[in-house]
């Protein structure tokens, strides 16, 4: 059945990394490497099962060959899962040991930070590979991408506005935030800035109140928040929000945030086409993070990444020519401008090689 799975979701190679001494036990999935090597996060997550784990890393790695391809970067997709607990099964020899996993594929795949998983994990990872992004600025790292993935999909923002409205005026318009963590607080920030009204909800109320105090946001409950008359939801956490309790109370005109997999399934796209809601694809509109990253792997430079950030603009504006192009929803223009662009470099038959890691400026060593 495993192969199975590959063969209908098109996976090059799945690798099970398995340390009993260090108790580790992790899969690593590699989509495609077409564009270059496949770059993706790590997450630790308590599975219930094997089979819920690899389900998981399968789906993450196919989106992370789509995000990297719509963002123009030279890197296919990948995803890494270890299956335990972040918050008590965290140890020195589990991440050594996924390091050297990770070293083993040469290059093939190169991790990052994802959920479960923050830079003081990554250190002890890049203490037995280079090929890790994502890692501190004392070692020539970008850091935390946080602030890249909200002003990146503040760019996707104002290029949906303009085709939405026919304007890029930001704080003309209202918001509801769902998600309050480093990418949603950032979005918020960036949102105030500009002048615009924010409804915020989080599970958190530290954040929250965090939220209302320094930005001039309104708190709403968590399930209120579908019920907001905003002009714009602003998925920042969860996935799987626009669904099919949810959609009927929507009143918003557009979604647009950094959450991952916003949509439940893609009939959900297709009424969303018909209700008239504009739907920014996410993983054309969250790809500031790892435009990032992905430039540690030739020298990381913060003002280059700044410009990278703005492509997502034009990333965004493409998709929606091509939906109108071929009248179909804008989730569907998204896979079909990534698959485009796989298959024209697919067939100039560039070999791996020719992005091979470089990783100039980092140095490696002890923490």
């Amino acid at each position: 059945m495993i192969f199975e799975q590959l063969d209908t979701l098109g996976h090059e190679q799945v690798v099970f990394c398995h340390n009993k001494d260090a108790g580790l036990k992790a899969i690593i999935a590699i989509h495609n490497t077409v564009l270059g090597p496949a770059l993706g996060g790590t997450r630790m997550w308590p599975y219930k099962s094997e089979a819920e784990a690899l389900n998981d890393v399968l789906r993450l790695s196919r989106g992370m060959t789509y995000k990297n391809a719509v963002a123009g970067l030279d890197i296919g997709g990948g995803k890494a899962v270890i299956i335990g607990d972040p918050s008590t099964d965290k140890s020195e020899a589990l991440f050594r040991a996924f390091g050297q996993f990770v070293q083993s594929l040469g290059g093939r795949y190169i991790t990052a930070e994802d959920v479960g998983i923050d830079v003081n994990d990554m250190e002890l990872v890049y203490r037995e590979t280079e090929f890790v992004t994502g890692v501190h600025q004392v070692h020539g790292g970008s850091g935390d991408p946080s602030p890249f993935t909200a002003y990146g999909a503040l760019q996707g923002l104002m290029a949906t506005l303009n085709k939405k409205f026919g304007d890029e005026e930001v704080g003309k318009y209202s918001y509801a935030v769902q998600g309050l963590g480093h990418v949603g607080m950032e979005y918020v920030k960036l949102l105030k800035e500009r002048g615009a009204k924010i409804f915020v909800t989080d599970i958190n109320k530290t954040l929250v109140d965090k939220a209302v105090s320094e930005y001039g946001a309104e708190a709403v409950g968590t399930d209120e928040i579908y019920d907001v008359n905003a002009d714009v939801y602003s998925p920042c956490a969860l996935g799987g929000t626009v669904n099919e309790q949810t959609l009927p109370r929507f009143k918003f005109k557009v979604i647009c945030g950094p959450a991952n997999n916003q949509l439940s399934d893609n009939e959900i796209g297709d009424e969303l086409e018909k209700r008239g809601i504009l739907y920014a694809p996410d993983y054309a509109v969250n790809a500031g993070g790892v435009m990032n990253v992905a430039l540690e792997i030739t020298g990381y430079n913060r003002e280059r990444a700044m410009r990278m950030m703005r492509t997502i603009y034009h990333n965004l504006a493409r998709i929606y020519e091509i939906a109108e192009r071929d009248g179909i929803p804008t989730y569907r223009a998204a896979d079909r401008m990534a698959e485009e662009r796989i298959a024209a470099m697919g067939k100039l038959k560039l070999p791996l090689g020719r992005t091979t890691p470089r990783f100039q400026g980092r140095i490696r060593g002890g923490a």
